[in-house]
């Protein structure tokens, strides 16, 4: 029977791994570069240019804006991808070579915790839960894990951040910071590593108060040290009346979360993340409330009699619990913000796969009464198959037909653009409208505006729709066409 089940782990984890690297290389090379990705890229290559860590302030004016705000990926993102265009790889590839990494390292801190929980049938759940979450619909969309953005870079280091966490606290505040100069939006992460930490403190009432203050003040201290060495640079930068502007403009891009008032509703919301897992959205919710029932369950049952490793596991459950909450909650009960679930997806990546593991380990721990314990391996049994069929279902869809270009129709659409953009010197196309036009403006080498900024007066069009103006390139998907 153990030789059954070590074959057994084995072919599912050679599935598992097999679907990961189908979903990865079709991120990397097949779907299309979109326009967020390509407004990220702006930061590392005008980096490069010698104009300081700046985008192109296509929402912002249209000229060179230092430390824009509205980058919402941040610099433990785009300082290693300008690492890499430094050596002259492909842009395309250099942008999406790191997020990739981030996502290695996340499966396997998902593989190291869901081990340490409940043993290596939770590590492959925890494993397969990222794969069967799909954020790919709307207009904002995480196509695949490497699309360059922030959301999976800074759920990997929150995974590892929770991993060292019992013995290390120190590092783990260090890396949650680094986490919030992933993607700012991880300061909501905050809560759930307080709750851990006064999870893993000693004592009750005053005692355990004192204790959790000796081991909080250092990590707290270290995740500001990121934060503080950025915003550092940037009054280095800009000086201290364009460093006030800049903090201004970064708690209003926080605050209103770079969006106006979608009017959404949490009901709509919380449909939306139940279709995100390839699945109707039935099944996913079946799936959710299983893996929430069982690992509440768990805790409670070890609450009062918990080992020394058992209080660990409480102590992640814990946090995965408040992260959860705290990502999915904020974005549902905030109206303003649209329907896309890359708003809560760090918390996804990072806190779903973990109640997942938790769940596994709660069946373990069930009373020995065999109707009870039966009906736990069935829940769990239920569970592990509904994030298989998403993982399936996420798998088959990236040989499904497509809606969209493909990266290398949108390359053989840009090269006569970039031609004529070298043989004429142009240095800014302004993308009519945003969207579409905005990364092949990127592709082409030029920087990118806005078409109604008032700095784009003068600059040519870019555009998929029919010219109104001169054309003064054409290929087919896009054209140029000159200022009106």
């Amino acid at each position: 029977m153990t030789r059954t089940r070590t074959i057994l782990f084995w072919a599912v984890a050679a599935a598992l791994l097999i679907g990961h690297v189908i979903v990865a290389w079709h991120s990397l090379v097949v779907w299309r570069f979109w326009e967020d990705e390509a407004f990220n890229l702006t930061v590392p290559r005008n980096l490069l240019a010698g104009l300081g860590y700046s985008s192109d302030g296509a929402l912002s004016g249209s000229t060179i804006t230092p430390f824009d705000p509205r980058i919402s990926t941040g610099p433990v993102v785009l300082l290693p991808v300008a690492l890499l265009l430094a050596t002259g790889i492909d842009p395309v590839l250099a942008a999406r070579l790191v997020p990739l990494a981030y996502w290695v390292l996340l499966l396997a801190g998902l593989a190291v915790i869901g081990r340490r929980i409940a043993g290596r049938w939770a590590a492959l759940l925890a494993v397969a839960v990222p794969l069967a979450f799909t954020a790919g619909a709307g207009v904002s969309p995480i196509q695949g894990p490497g699309d360059l953005l922030g959301e999976i870079p800074a759920a990997a280091l929150l995974v590892w951040a929770l991993i060292v966490l019992p013995r290390r606290a120190w590092l783990a505040g260090l890396l949650v910071g680094l986490a919030i100069q992933a993607k700012l939006i991880v300061l909501l992460a905050l809560p759930a590593f307080a709750v851990a930490l006064w999870a893993l403190s000693d004592g009750t009432g005053w005692a355990r108060l004192r204790d959790l203050l000796r081991r909080a003040w250092l990590p707290l201290v270290l995740v500001a040290v990121p934060t503080l060495v950025f915003e550092l640079a940037a009054l280095i930068s800009l000086g201290a009346t364009g460093f006030v502007e800049h903090l201004r403009n970064l708690v209003n891009f926080v605050r209103s979360g770079g969006q106006g008032d979608a009017a959404t509703s949490i009901i709509q919301k919380l449909g939306e993340l139940a279709d995100s897992w390839s699945l109707p959205g039935v099944i996913a919710a079946i799936g959710a409330v299983i893996a929430i029932g069982l690992a509440a369950t768990g805790i409670v049952l070890r609450w009062r009699s918990a080992t020394p490793e058992e209080r660990v596991v409480i102590a992640y459950a814990l946090a995965a619990f408040v992260g959860a909450l705290a990502f999915v909650g904020w974005w549902a009960t905030a109206s303003r913000l649209p329907l896309w679930v890359r708003h809560p997806a760090p918390g996804i990546f990072a806190f779903f796969p973990i109640i997942a593991a938790v769940a596994v380990w709660a069946v373990v721990r069930m009373p020995r009464g065999r109707a009870v314990r039966i009906a736990g391996v069935v829940a769990a049994s239920a569970l592990a198959l509904v994030v298989a069929a998403g993982g399936v279902l996420h798998v088959a869809a990236q040989f499904a037909p497509r809606t969209l270009i493909t990266l290398d129709e949108q390359r053989a659409g840009v090269a006569p653009l970039t031609a004529w953009v070298e043989e004429n010197d142009v240095e800014w196309l302004a993308a009519d409208p945003w969207g579409a036009a905005v990364a092949p403006i990127v592709l082409t080498g030029a920087h990118v505006g806005l078409f109604d900024a008032v700095a784009m007066q003068d600059a040519p069009r870019l555009t998929g729709l029919a010219c109104t103006t001169e054309t003064l390139a054409d290929s087919g998907y896009f054209r140029i066409c000159a200022a009106p």
